[in-house]
């Protein structure tokens, strides 16, 4: 059999039972990436001069239009934001604590089914390697087979199992390597978005505490 010439239902069927998983796994990385894909583009919003113009109403003492402002917001620093500007007349302690506190609601929203994603990028080279190893188990069974029979024993009897367990591998390999790539990139925009949010909710506080 050429590869090249294979349709997708005859490299699943070579591939044997693991392919289900793997292909299975295909399927929830690539929803997940564009779930969050989605997701990071939707927050994507100038945050400095959203944080200018939250700070510029509170000068004017336009706590309301500030709120309001956040909650028009998507990104989730609104949010955090929103917590510290509704104790603007607390001490700075409580100011900053409130805004701890909104960071245990905003964090796992950035992080959402992203351990998921890494899960895939990690067990899929293994159902690979899975599906090498009863391809291989498929190649000797079929020498025993003739060897019992005392009949020659032909690369054709061998040739399914060698190719589940190529083509396991291959599957593995194709599903983890942009998986990996995904989580890293979406990892990085997670640490990108915190890094805004801790830098806006640090110019609040000493704003407010003044």
């Amino acid at each position: 059999m050429d590869l090249y010439r294979m349709n997708f239902w005859q490299i699943l069927l070579a591939g044997g039972a693991v392919m289900w998983p793997i292909i299975l796994c295909s399927i929830l990385a690539l929803a997940i990436v564009l779930e969050r894909l989605r997701y990071f583009k939707a927050i994507k919003s100038d945050t400095q001069q959203f944080l200018g113009g939250i700070l510029e109403q509170i000068k004017r003492h336009q706590i309301k239009e500030a709120l309001q402002l956040c909650d028009k917001t998507s990104h989730p620093m609104a949010h955090i934001l929103k917590a510290g500007i509704l104790k603007y007349d607390r001490p700075r302690s409580q100011i900053k604590e409130v805004m701890e506190d909104a960071y245990l609601y905003a964090i796992p929203k950035l992080e959402k089914n992203l351990p998921a994603l890494a899960t895939i990028a990690h067990i899929c080279p293994l159902l690979g390697f899975l599906g090498t190893a009863t391809g291989m188990v498929r190649c000797f069974q079929a020498i025993s087979i003739k060897a019992a029979s005392l009949n020659t024993i032909a690369m054709a009897d061998l040739s399914a199992g060698i190719w589940e367990a190529l083509l396991t591998t291959v599957a593995g390999l194709v599903v983890a390597i942009p998986a990996y790539a995904a989580y890293n990139y979406l990892v990085s925009q997670v640490n990108n978005t915190i890094l805004e949010m801790e830098k806006a909710s640090a110019e609040l506080i000493n704003f407010l505490a003044e």
